[in-house]
């Protein structure tokens, strides 16, 4: 089953999930704002992408963290932070059981699904 993770009232997350539901393509929905996420799934995806790709670092969560939280990261205080507020976490991650990928880009989920 594929899971498609990430915020409801985000617009990304609008456009994945339209793009799914026009292609016919079954999912299941996790807002991970509103159901926290699992520590092992973060690691999963840290390591399958890196911490840098995983934390939204542009979004005004991240942005608004003092300086002391910003400075020195590495992928075991990003995955603290993720968890902590589940905001800082690139959205959409579309779960396909055997990877996952970061990000919509319509082109990347037409490779991946179509």
């Amino acid at each position: 089953m594929i899971t498609l993770y990430g915020i409801k009232n985000c617009d990304t997350m609008k456009k994945a999930r339209a793009w799914l539901d026009a292609r016919g393509v079954a999912f299941a929905f996790h807002d991970y704002k509103a159901s926290g996420i699992d520590r092992n799934a973060l690691a999963r995806w840290v390591a399958e992408h890196s911490w840098e790709v995983v934390l939204n670092r542009a979004g005004t969560t991240f942005r608004a963290l003092p300086d002391a939280d910003r400075q020195g990261l590495d992928a075991d205080r990003a995955i603290t932070l993720m968890l902590a507020q589940p905001a800082m976490i690139k959205r959409p991650v579309l779960d396909l059981g055997d990877r996952t990928i970061v990000g919509f880009k319509p082109e990347i989920y037409e490779a991946a699904l179509i």
